[in-house]
């Protein structure tokens, strides 16, 4: 019977066949903690550090007002001037008609600006000058001025649309807050119902808005869901007609996406001056 003999090249080429194979293990272990790792970081940790950032920066602004000092030196206050337009704001202060990206906001077009209140002006891009609270959600978040991610949402913030009106004044008051990772805000925005509270409290005064129409889904794009008159560009049926005093919460939809947006209509329903 004759033997059949391996040649030490047979035995070279499965070495080198055992050494790729484990190497390409090593790399794929490798690559997914890693991917782990930055799930976690951006599922935990970034909400860990925006959510207690933002709660502390709410307590500062509240002990500040009940100072009787201003929140920054500036926030709007009782005043109902009628400004309107739809700007962007690009994260520089800047106006744009561009798209605000996978950040709970919505693309605009337009060259419109908010008008100052009767008590202090417009607040500067990226200031922090309200608190937005809804009781069901048993959420507190600050409202800072401008949509930019890094300065703004992804602080936890709640970012108030450039071009949008301010609190209390005739016209939208429209905010923009993330619904996943860095504070999440809006995680629940879904669960609000037709007659719920929100609060918008600033240095002046406590603006209670009622919720009032919800549009489950429409387009990044819907400019017309943060109009003075809010109406929807893609789905009509959704809005108003006529001029009142509104709230506009947007946020992306459906979770861990931002292939759509969530919005939440409100209307003023009562005034409390501070002091």
């Amino acid at each position: 019977m004759r033997i059949p003999l391996v040649q030490h090249s047979t035995r070279r080429r499965r070495a080198r066949y055992r050494r790729v194979l484990w190497s390409g293990a090593e790399v794929l272990v490798t690559s997914g903690v890693l991917v782990l790792l930055l799930v976690v970081h951006q599922l935990w940790w970034t909400n860990r550090e925006a959510k207690q950032g933002a709660e502390r920066r709410v307590e500062a602004l509240e002990r500040e007002w009940g100072d009787g000092r201003g929140a920054g030196g500036s926030g709007p206050g009782t005043g109902t001037g009628a400004g309107s337009g739809t700007g962007s704001d690009d994260g520089s202060g800047s106006r744009s008609g561009s798209g605000s990206g996978g950040d709970g906001g919505l693309g605009r077009s337009g060259d419109g600006s908010a008008k100052a209140s009767s008590s202090g002006g417009v607040p500067r891009s990226s200031q922090a000058y309200a608190v937005l609270r809804i009781p069901r959600l048993d959420l507190r978040v600050p409202v800072a001025e401008g949509t930019s991610k890094r300065d703004v949402l992804n602080k936890g913030y709640v970012g108030h649309y450039t071009g949008t009106q301010q609190p209390g004044q005739d016209g939208n008051f429209a905010v923009a807050g993330h619904r996943n990772t860095h504070g999440e805000p809006f995680r629940h925005l879904d669960r609000l119902r037709s007659g719920d509270k929100v609060e918008v409290a600033t240095r002046n005064a406590i603006y209670t808005y009622v919720v009032d129409k919800i549009l489950p889904q429409t387009s990044p794009r819907d400019a017309g869901v943060i109009r003075p008159v809010p109406r929807s560009l893609t789905r009509p049926a959704y809005g108003y007609d006529a001029p009142g005093r509104y709230l506009t919460l947007t946020t992306c939809t459906p979770e861990y996406t931002s292939r759509y947006r969530l919005v939440v209509w409100g209307k003023l329903v009562a005034t409390l001056p501070r002091g």
